[in-house]
């Protein structure tokens, strides 16, 4: 691991397992704070150097969306303090586990269906296979 004290923003998306656009993407979101740079001035203005406190917010940006969080609700998730917000954070947490409920619902049917399919196209070698008949629908 990097040293986290002063990572540049290529170290600091290596250690969080992201890409450089990702890290700039959640900075322009307001998901993550832009640090000031270091040394130099004018144009040039120096290198930008991110801490712990910037890995480990990038890692709860990650873990967040890893959940389903969407990336407003992560911005909600991070507004709320820990000790004063926690009705809140379970209110969101329900909201995200009826999404996830419903997504898993409909890819249970989903590939009931295309079990189906399989053991109908594996049934007869006559006809339109009936996987590809089912997905052209002239």
């Amino acid at each position: 691991m990097t040293n986290n004290a002063a990572m540049t923003i290529s170290a600091l998306a290596q250690a969080a397992g992201v890409g450089v656009e990702t890290v700039r993407f959640y900075q322009r979101r307001g998901l993550l704070e832009l640090p000031e740079r270091s040394g130099g001035s004018g144009l040039s203005g120096g290198i930008r150097r991110y801490d712990a406190e910037h890995l480990r917010r990038l890692r709860f940006i990650r873990s967040a969306q890893g959940a389903g969080f969407t990336l407003d609700q992560i911005g909600e998730l991070l507004r709320l303090d820990a000790g004063e917000d926690r009705a809140r954070a379970r209110e969101l947490a329900r909201e995200q586990l009826g999404v996830l409920n419903a997504r898993i619902s409909e890819l249970e049917n989903a590939r009931a269906a295309l079990l189906r399919l399989a053991h109908a196209c594996e049934a007869s070698d006559r006809g339109p296979c009936p996987i590809l008949a089912a997905f052209d629908r002239r």
